[in-house]
């Protein structure tokens, strides 16, 4: 499952709610994933965490997704896996290259 963009219940930052939104798959253990929230709305500056997803990108077919999106990496959750209400797509090479660079300079310790 990892790498595959997914519908999820995700919840908001404040924990009111919850939506359900496309996410990617960062990580799958044998109950639970952690996935990174992916946006359709995307800002007019990006952040170092942020990755755009373009309809132009030639890889962009393989996500499923509707329109340009944004990844956020800076958002993220773990999730029982039971949640995951379905696969819509997946990242190809070019895209996982760009997130794994991020999520290094971002997470490493």
């Amino acid at each position: 499952m990892k790498g595959k963009i997914v519908l999820v219940p995700f919840p908001f930052t404040d924990l009111t709610a919850v939506k359900l939104r496309p996410a990617l798959v960062l990580f799958e253990g044998e109950r639970d994933v952690v996935v990174a929230f992916i946006s359709s709305r995307i800002p007019g500056e990006l952040k170092p965490t942020d990755v755009l997803i373009e309809e132009t990108h030639p890889e962009f077919k393989l996500t499923g997704l509707k329109t340009s999106s944004v990844i956020k990496l800076d958002k993220i959750a773990t999730l029982l896996k039971s949640m995951v209400m379905g696969e819509i797509g997946e990242i190809g090479p070019q895209i996982k290259r760009e997130i794994n660079e991020k999520l290094i300079k971002t997470y490493s310790l």
